[in-house]
């Protein structure tokens, strides 16, 4: 299935798409006086496995039952997990990518995160931050976990994945590295972008072979693939959850591919600025595109 966080006059609403159609699975559910299935996307996430199949049958049925469809065009798209418990990203994750920044390959995970307030959804503006002259994109496979997970196996970690979704971990570079910790650089308001689909697992049967993009103003600036990452998905979820509980919901940003501006010969990094568009894309999984604005055009009367 492939679920979206919908904003319906700004109330939020469970939809799903079926053939570039999205059902707005809250209001049908309302329309038949229904309270037996998941009306929200964190409803969905914490039903029982019965109640997740009984969800899948009522979507098998919907397209031919209901009238509550939009084109995706028309429809507001919030973060696609609204409310994660946590939001764990992963650094230097691709060969490519160290190798671009002159970095040697981790030989543990590198982690750091992200918080709710970096949260937003696809088509939606991001303003450029006063204090940063150096905003960079990065396409990251995101992962959100379906079950509690604690000291759990490679062989075992994608048993406890719910499903995947298409990412922007925006990133402040003059912010990032301006101390040994990354935080600062990663957690301003709206760096992750993300949806506009959570697609579930089992249409995504290998997530280390899904191709990759970004597009700014409709240059291609990354094109790779997942295979490239040093640390597979199971690999990451294995190892976190050797160290912290993983709860249903929460997200895992697994690191970016090569071709990020940092990654450039200093004369040549094109970093965001206001009017940019971009577009991260992964294979299954669908766009998130983010329009850059000034932090001057939110304040002007």
């Amino acid at each position: 299935m492939k679920l979206a966080n919908l904003q319906t006059n700004g109330v939020p609403h469970l939809g799903v798409c079926i053939n570039e159609s999205v059902f707005d699975v809250t209001q049908t559910l309302a329309n038949e006086q229904r309270t037996d299935l998941p009306k929200s996307m964190m409803d969905y996430i914490e039903a029982d496995d019965d109640t997740k199949h009984a969800f899948q049958d009522f979507v098998t049925t919907l397209s031919k039952t209901s009238s509550s469809n939009i084109a995706e065009s028309d429809v507001t798209f919030g973060p696609v997990i609204p409310q994660p418990e946590k939001i764990i990203c992963v650094g230097l994750n691709y060969r490519k990518h160290a190798d671009e920044t002159s970095s040697p390959y981790p030989e543990v995970p590198i982690l750091f995160n992200k918080f709710n307030n970096t949260l937003t959804g696809h088509n939606h503006d991001v303003v450029v931050p006063n204090v940063t002259n150096e905003l960079d994109y990065e396409v990251e496979l995101g992962i959100v976990i379906g079950k509690t997970a604690s000291d759990v196996s490679e062989d075992d970690a994608l048993d406890y994945v719910l499903g995947y979704a298409t990412a922007n971990d925006l990133s402040a570079r003059d912010l990032q590295l301006r101390t040994p910790q990354w935080l600062l650089g990663k957690t301003l308001d709206d760096f992750n972008p993300i949806g506009p689909y959570l697609v579930t697992k089992d249409e995504v049967p290998d997530p280390q072979q899904l191709a990759l993009t970004t597009t700014v103003n409709g240059e291609t600036r990354q094109n790779s693939n997942t295979s490239d990452m040093i640390f597979t998905c199971k690999e990451i979820i294995s190892y976190i959850s050797k160290h912290f509980t993983l709860k249903p919901g929460d997200i895992i940003l697994t690191g970016t591919p090569e071709g990020v501006a940092m990654g450039l010969p200093e004369s040549q990094r094109e970093y965001l600025k206001p009017g940019d568009t971009v577009t991260v894309s992964i294979e299954k999984l669908g766009s998130c595109t983010t329009r850059f604005i000034s932090w001057d055009s939110t304040t002007a009367l």
